[in-house]
Order: C-alpha cells, then structure tokens, then sequence
C-alpha cells in the first residue's frame, strides 16, 4: 500500500473540493472560508505527510486523551470512580448532564470529565505541566509551544462546573489550580506531524502474554481507544464512528487524531468545525483515509496482496 500517495490523493481533492464538502456539511459558522487541510501519518517507519502538515493549531480537546493515559497509569481504574465510561448524548460542555448524574461526569471527555481527570493530575504534579511534558516527551524536539489565545481564555462554565462537582465531594484540589492546568493542556500547539508522533504511543495494542508490564500497558490503551471510539466526538461520535470505524479524539482548533491499532497515528487539520465542534474537512479526510485503506477497528485492512 503506498500510503504517501494515498494522503497525497486524499489532499490534493480535499482542496479540490473543500467548498462543495464544507457547504453540505452542518456547519458551526456560516459563511467561513474553507479551508486550508492538512495531515501526518506517522507509522513506524517515519511520518507521512500532506496539505499544510506544517501549520501549528492548538489541540484544545484532544489533550483530554493523553491526560487520561496519564491519569490511568497513575492510579490505574480507580480514575473511574470518579468519572464514568458512557457516550453523553450531550454537548461537551453541558451542565444538564453533569447534573443528571449528581457531580461524576459521563466521561473523561466532556469538559467536566476532562476536569475531574486534571484535579487526579494536578495532585501529584501542582505545576499542571503534566501533559505539556509528556508532549514534549513523545516529540523529542519537534515545536511545541502554548498558544496564548487560548491561555487567555476565560472559564467561567468550566469554573462553575467545578463548583459543582465539588458541592458533590468529587473535586480534591483548588479550582484555580485545575483551571489553570487545563488551560495549559488545552494550550498545547503543535503541526500534525507532531500531533501524530504524540499519539503514537496509542498505536501499541497487542498484548504479550509472557510480558505482564507490557499487557498491562496494552490493556490500558485498549481502554483509552475505547473510549476515543465512544465518546471522542461527542454527540457526533456515532456517526463518526460508522463513517470512519477507528478511535479519534477531536478538537476544537480543529485538529482530530485518529488511531489505526498497530498500523498507525493519523492527524488532520482544518479549522472550520460542524456544530457538534469536529473539523469538517478532517472527518471527511479520515473517511476516505479508512475506505482507501480498509483501516478500522470492526474489521480487516484491504489485501493488496489479492487486489
């Protein structure tokens, strides 16, 4: 499979018809101009890339994946004593649905869930730096930066949900100590060539049964995909995952990383979002990723061999 060729494909018409895709899609803000797209994968062998690969974007929400790997190898399930496993129906920053369940969160990927996941964080890290060093880890030199428009960002529902969570004992540390701590993770800027290297670790799931550390951590993210699979769009995560069928985990500056297990770490990038938050271009990027490819979670990748 020449998968360089692929992206390149894929590219090359996103451009073609960015306009055409963005108009038919339900779009958060009518009228933006389309575009531009880009996207990495990296495998094994190296990263692959294609369209404005190189443009930094901050991850926003995508970073509640890697503070939940964080969070599981600190404290294994008992993250999930706090903040449960099950898709919300709802959108991300919902209040009605943090309410209905009286202060534990759905999910570690709504905005309380992510917070809930923070507060375990910030208990043995009180910089809130967690994840902005394992970031830096994984890229081993590649740009990472904070985008300051996002650190500048007020918080005032996310504030109030904190509140609430811990009128309901299920908050351990101060609020301004976890705000700012999110702030930062949702502040993480890097291009997809580095979104795709810092979710690589995520490719590795095979479990070796006469190796416990390594089944264990496989065991863990096979959890983490799970929920990426679940929960990672929100209320749109159905139909993503019927249009795509591989783990992912959107965000808000319009970046989504997509996980093929065992074969590869996908990013994209373009800005404009749908109303459920999840880049428009980016989805549709992924799906014919996954269609030209056959990667996905419910069944095997196309045989080159007997094409």
């Amino acid at each position: 499979m020449d998968l360089h060729q692929i992206i390149t494909d894929i590219a090359d018409e996103i451009a073609t018809d960015a306009a055409t895709i963005e108009a038919a899609a339900d779009a958060k803000h009518a009228g933006a101009t389309p575009g531009p797209f880009g996207m990495a994968i990296a495998t094994g062998d190296g990263v692959l890339t294609a369209g404005a690969a190189a443009t930094p974007f901050p991850i926003q929400s995508i970073a509640k994946v890697l503070a939940l790997d964080l969070a599981l190898c600190a404290q294994g399930d008992r993250v999930f004593r706090r903040v449960g496993r099950e898709p919300s129906g709802d959108p991300f920053n919902s209040v009605i649905d943090l309410e209905r369940t009286q202060g534990v969160p759905r999910n570690p990927f709504i905005n309380a869930g992510a917070l809930v996941v923070v507060d375990m964080l910030v208990a043995d890290r009180p910089d809130g730096d967690a994840v902005v060093d394992f970031v830096r880890g994984q890229l081993k030199g590649h740009p990472v930066t904070l985008d300051q428009d996002v650190l500048n960002e007020g918080g005032d529902l996310n504030r109030a949900m904190l509140s609430f969570m811990k009128h309901h004992d299920n908050l351990d540390g101060p609020i301004d100590r976890v705000m700012d701590a999110y702030g930062k993770q949702c502040a993480i800027a890097v291009d997809c060539v580095g979104l795709a290297l810092a979710g690589r670790f995520l490719t590795r799931t095979r479990i070796d049964p006469h190796n416990e550390g390594e089944a264990e951590r496989a065991r863990r993210m096979r959890t983490v995909l799970a929920l990426m699979m679940t929960c990672g769009h929100y209320d749109g995560s159905g139909d993503f995952a019927v249009r795509v069928g591989l783990p992912a985990k959107s965000g808000v500056g319009g970046g989504i990383i997509a996980i093929a297990p065992e074969c590869a770490s996908i990013a994209v990038w373009s800005p404009n979002l749908d109303q459920h938050g999840n880049s428009i271009l980016g989805v549709r990027a992924l799906e014919m990723l996954a269609a030209r490819t056959g990667w996905s979670v419910f069944g095997p990748a196309i045989d080159q061999t007997r094409r």
